[in-house]
């Protein structure tokens, strides 16, 4: 997500609180909340992805592989 974006977001949190949204801007904080939380989960899915494991057995397993690169969850 770009920091336009994330301004836009912290912007309508503080006019929310100081004067309240319109229908309209309370439509677009809930847009822009849910795309930035679908990056963070993105963002954390990817970095799950790439973590290998040594078992105690010795051998070394890809969560990512591990668990089929879930998406949704």
């Amino acid at each position: 997500m770009d920091e336009q974006k994330i301004k836009r977001i912290n912007e309508l949190y503080r006019k929310s609180k100081a004067e309240g949204l319109t229908g309209e801007e309370r439509k677009e904080q809930k847009l822009l909340r849910e795309e930035y939380l679908e990056s963070i989960r993105g963002n954390l899915r990817s970095q799950l992805n790439k973590i290998d494991i040594r078992e105690k057995d010795g051998t070394i397993v890809n969560l990512g592989e591990k668990y089929g690169n879930k998406k949704g969850n």
